[in-house]
């Protein structure tokens, strides 16, 4: 059965993309620290237009220009700060967990038509490593590079190789299935 690996290879990957959860999960505990840091220096800035910036709550005086620079500053900072870890997680999230649940599961998908499609089989092995070379030159490159901080993967990610291969592999499955598809195994 020709889509056998692809079904092994879906699950694989599908178990290594899935695990980067956790270690967003982890992530989020700096944007909460972040979070909770804006918090207090934003509120305090609300507080101060609340009463049109005329007292400082900790001495009962008029706050001065620079007293108001200092706040809006350490508010801007902070807020930065949420944002930058934001896109710690996003740039994960965004990356090797989508892509590469997306395209393990298109795999399973691939590897299961491929059972019910009596194409010739170097087609159909053709198109079977397509889906697989495809998603380890895709998501898998993107899991090297965002994850394990490898920056020689986006040399090759940004070739296009990965993507096109899937993007190839979809339309022959398309014309494979209008052709061959039979409603029962078809023997390889």
């Amino acid at each position: 059965m020709v889509g056998k690996k692809n079904i092994v290879f879906g699950f694989l990957f599908l178990a290594t993309t899935a695990a980067l959860g956790p270690l967003m999960v982890d992530k989020y505990e700096d944007w909460g620290a972040a979070n909770g840091e804006k918090q207090i220096v934003v509120g305090a800035l609300q507080q101060y237009k609340a009463g049109e910036y005329a007292e400082d709550p900790e001495t009962l005086e008029d706050l001065t220009a620079k007293q108001l620079a200092i706040t809006n500053s350490e508010s801007i900072l902070a807020m930065n700060k949420v944002g930058a870890a934001e896109l710690d997680i996003d740039f994960i999230k965004g990356g090797p967990h989508a892509h590469g649940n997306l395209e393990a599961l298109l795999n399973i998908v691939v590897g299961l038509a491929l059972c019910f499609i009596a194409a010739p089989l170097k087609l159909k092995q053709a198109v079977s490593w397509m889906f697989i070379v495809g998603t380890l030159m895709h998501s898998g490159l993107l899991y090297m590079e965002r994850v394990f901080m490898m920056p020689w993967a986006n040399t090759l990610l940004n070739t296009g190789i990965g993507p096109i291969l899937i993007l190839l592999g979809l339309v022959l499955m398309g014309v494979m299935a209008a052709k061959w598809f039979k409603g029962e195994l078809a023997r390889d």
